[in-house]
């Protein structure tokens, strides 16, 4: 049995996906495969604009803080 479940992406996944596109080509252009070693990892506007992404992908625009 094939499953052809389709994805649906809503506003908050693009986003997202757009987010990580900009981090990972930054990361590309200075030779990285993750920003932990680089030296602006802490004061990075792309970085924080990722975190956010993620962050709002996973509430969905609900807002409030994390719940483990």
């Amino acid at each position: 049995m094939e499953n052809n479940k389709e994805i649906v992406f809503d506003e908050w996944d693009l986003k997202l996906e757009d987010a990580l596109k900009e981090l990972k080509k930054c990361q590309e252009s200075n030779n990285l495969n993750s920003c932990v070693p680089c030296s602006k990892f802490f004061e990075c506007e792309l970085r924080k604009k990722y975190v956010l992404a993620v962050y709002e992908s996973m509430n969905k625009g609900s807002g409030g803080g994390f719940e483990f």
